[in-house]
């Protein structure tokens, strides 16, 4: 995750942008950016933050 925005807003902001733009689900996000899924899960539910599989986005 060394080349992910640090702020956890800006974070937010860039995964939900990727999965929406670019991915159809966060497992072929992570896979292709090489981006550890736990660790991101983690940071992003530790500022708030839950993965809606169903929608496949990230939401506060």
């Amino acid at each position: 995750m060394d080349t992910l925005p640090r702020d956890p807003f800006m974070l937010y902001s860039y995964i939900n942008m990727k999965l929406r733009d670019q991915y159809p689900t966060l497992d072929e996000l992570c896979a292709s950016e090489d981006i550890d899924k736990a660790t991101l899960i983690n940071t992003l539910t530790a500022a708030g933050f839950t993965y809606d599989k169903t929608r496949d986005q990230f939401t506060m």
